[in-house]
Order: structure tokens, then C-alpha cells, then sequence
């Protein structure tokens, strides 16, 4: 039997409600509720210790959630700036040694933007700048770490579903993230109506990148309002708005047999709203 993960991307309103206090709770916090994932935000730097990742980690397989981690949003591997493409590799280093500790295995990048620049050049670019920090990663005995490039909900941002998948040529080691929220917001919505919509984007990675990549993706989801520019901001499930609707997911990743790990990414419900995923998900697997 298959088994899809849900979880948190950091930590919810109702975590500190709880009178939490410290991410090194969130494990047993996430695992108490009912989930079976967490993703650690290191969006503005991975600044804790060595030894903090170490006890989240060592938290984690106690209460047996699986931990990924978010990279700095500082990363830019297609900047017009070599300095900056090349000066990335560091924050894909941090993120690396963060998950050594942690027992992690997938880092969530974004790759940049490509608001002045060619898309297919921004795309070569970015290609050369995950080949260096590849090899810098090997020699620092760090290679082997899942880089997740993730689909980003702006325009002028690299990060189609055909974009991640060019980056993910570059070894067996660069995977795609889907963020369902984001493609959605991309494309002005409507872009997920049916679970067949869902199942297109599985396909594709299928036929691309291969089916064992498929079968575990990584993904986020969350409803988020857009302009004509894309994304504009994460919403929680409430909304009836702008969308993407979750169920068709459950029942594609259901259908389909397959065990992806869903990080929610809603606006301070992330918790309450990967609960939900899960339980509609339940309701399709028995």
C-alpha cells in the first residue's frame, strides 16, 4: 500500500497557541496532530547550529516525521551576476550540512529570476551554477542530497514545470519540487480543475525525468491569491477565491497509486490545511 506524507511547512499559528516555543518541539508538535512531515524554513538563512539540526533531527525520528529543508530565498543561480550564480553554492552548502544533521534528504530551491534576461538563457545559466555548486558539494563530502528545484508562481521567475525539468538534466541528484499553488497562480488559475489535471503533472515528470521520481515527489501546496504578475500571497483553505481546490489531488495521488510528501504552505493554517489533505486523502484510501 502506498503511503502519501503530509505536513507543515514551518511552524503554524496554533504551534506557539500551544505554548510552544522552539522548532526542536515541532516534530513531536506535527506528530501529536496527526501529520507525518515537516519542512524547516531557512528562507532567510540557514542560521542554526550544527548541533540544533542534530536535535531537531535526532526530535524527528523519535516521533517518526520525515524533515526536509527550504533553502535561502537568497539563491540565484541565474542572476546576470556570475558572482552571485556561483556564490549560491554556499547557501546550497548550508542547506546540505543542515540536512547531514538533520537526516534529511531533499533541500527546496528556488532558482532565481529571469526578469531581464532570456528564459532559455536564465536557463543555462542556472544549469552551470547547479554544476558548480554540484561539484562543491562533492568536495566537501556533501554530494548525494536531493536539490529540489521547486516551480515558482511569478512570471518573471525561472520556474515552469518545463524550466525545472531542463534544470533536473543536470544529475540524478536535481529533482523537481511542484508547487501546485504556484503553477495555478502562473497560469491565473484554472489550471487544476480535475484530478486528471493533477495527474498530467505526475505524467510529465514520468516521462522526463523517470517514474521513480514521480512516485515520491516532493510537493507544496497552498492557495495563493494572484495578479497578472503571478503570485501574490499565501492563503489558507478558507478561501473560494482563487484556489487551487486540494481534493482532485488526493484522489490523482490515490488513483495513481503513488507516495509524494505534501508540505501545505497556507498562511498560518499550514498545519490545520495539510490535516485536511490528509484526511481527504484517507477518505480515498480506506
Amino acid at each position: 500500500m502506498t503511503n502519501a506524507l503530509f505536513g507543515p511547512g514551518g511552524n503554524s499559528e496554533s504551534f506557539y497557541k500551544d505554548g510552544k516555543k522552539s522548532t526542536l518541539e515541532a516534530p513531536e508538535w506535527v506528530k501529536e496532530f496527526g501529520l507525518d512531515a515537516y519542512e524547516y524554513e531557512a528562507g532567510r538563512g540557514v542560521n542554526a547550529s550544527d548541533e540544533t539540526f542534530a536535535k531537531l533531527g535526532e526530535n524527528a525520528v523519535k516521533a517518526g516525521i520525515k524533515l526536509s529543508i527550504h533553502a535561502p530565498y537568497f539563491i540565484s543561480l541565474s542572476s546576470l551576476e556570475e558572482e552571485k550564480r556561483l556564490g549560491s553554492s554556499k547557501y546550497i552548502v548550508d542547506s546540505a550540512r543542515a540536512l547531514k544533521y538533520m537526516g534529511g534528504e531533499t533541500m527546496v530551491i528556488h532558482a532565481g529570476s529571469c526578469s531581464k534576461i532570456d528564459r532559455d538563457v536564465a536557463t543555462e545559466y542556472a544549469k552551470k551554477a547547479l554544476e558548480y555548486a554540484l561539484c562543491v558539494l562533492q568536495d566537501l563530502g556533501l554530494y548525494g542530497f536531493k536539490l529540489g528545484i521547486e516551480t515558482m508562481g511569478k512570471v518573471n521567475q525561472l520556474g515552469t514545470l518545463d524550466e525545472v525539468l531542463a534544470l533536473c538534466t543536470v544529475d540524478e541528484t536535481v529533482v523537481p519540487v511542484v508547487d501546485f499553488g504556484h503553477m495555478n497562480a502562473r497560469e491565473q488559475g484554472g489550471v487544476f480543475k480535475s484530478a486528471d489535471d493533477y495527474k498530467r503533472v505526475f505524467d510529465i515528470i514520468s516521462e522526463s525525468k523517470g517514474a521513480k521520481y514521480a512516485e515520491c515527489l516532493h510537493c507544496h501546496f497552498s492557495k495563493i491569491e494572484y495578479t497578472k504578475g503571478g503570485e501574490k500571497r499565501h492563503l489558507t483553505f478558507e478561501d473560494t477565491v482563487y484556489g487551487p481546490d486540494f481534493e482532485p489531488l488526493m484522489k490523482a495521488i490515490s488513483d495513481l497509486g503513488i507516495s509524494p510528501t505534501i508540505i501545505c504552505e497556507s498562511d498560518g493554517t499550514q498545519a490545520e490545511d495539510a490535516l485536511s489533505m490528509k484526511k481527504e486523502y484517507a477518505s480515498f484510501v480506506g
